[in-house]
């Protein structure tokens, strides 16, 4: 088993929690793990990314080649389709609506949508309206992950245990608020893949 990710978004939108959430959940499940990561800038606005190999074999290269990713998960739109070219093909693809405008040019949203909904296996779900629904802006990136917690190689106890785990030494009320946002996403991947299709 082999599962390439390529997390996306821009400075402030908790990528790099998320693949702390992945690699400590991978390595729960007594799996090997790899993670490269790219810091925009290293500020708020800057485009991040992070490359999370997981295997049950050893993994020599913490990069993945174009066209081997299993999941590209975005908390941006335009910083999702940036990454296209290393997607597989039947690899999934999966992002928030919201647009994080940084650039002059910054394209139309829909456009940005349109070319997402060319690849099959997508979803795209407004996680930023749902975290200020719950009350709390910041669970977005929880959100996502359980909207793409069906399309990872990890257990959901093993990931709710990694969440626990990364937000210790936070009160049990932001603990179990992030929880609750990753039950939301799973809810709301199933209904858009229900809704779509």
């Amino acid at each position: 088993m082999k599962s390439n990710i390529i997390l996306s978004g821009v400075g402030g939108q908790g990528i790099l929690t998320l693949a702390s959430i992945i690699d400590t959940a991978a390595l729960y499940q007594n799996l090997f793990v790899k993670q490269s990561e790219v810091h925009g800038m290293s500020q708020r606005g800057g485009a991040v990314q992070c490359h999370v190999r997981i295997s049950d074999k050893q993994i020599y290269s913490d990069l993945i080649p174009e066209g081997e990713t299993d999941l590209i998960l975005s908390a941006e739109p335009m910083e999702l389709l940036r990454h296209i070219p290393f997607l597989k093909k039947n690899g999934w693809i999966i992002t928030d609506s919201s647009t994080f405008e940084n650039i002059v040019n910054y394209p139309d949203k829909h456009d940005l949508y349109k070319q997402i909904k060319t690849h099959y296996n997508h979803i795209i779900i407004n996680a930023k309206s749902c975290a200020k629904d719950m009350g709390n802006s910041k669970v977005c990136n929880m959100i996502l992950l359980g909207a793409a917690s069906e399309h990872l190689p990890l257990e959901e106890e093993k990931l709710l245990r990694a969440i626990r785990h990364l937000f210790k030494d936070k009160s049990e009320k932001i603990i179990l608020k992030n929880i609750e946002a990753f039950k939301e996403g799973q809810k709301k991947a199933k209904d858009f893949i229900n809704f779509v299709y």
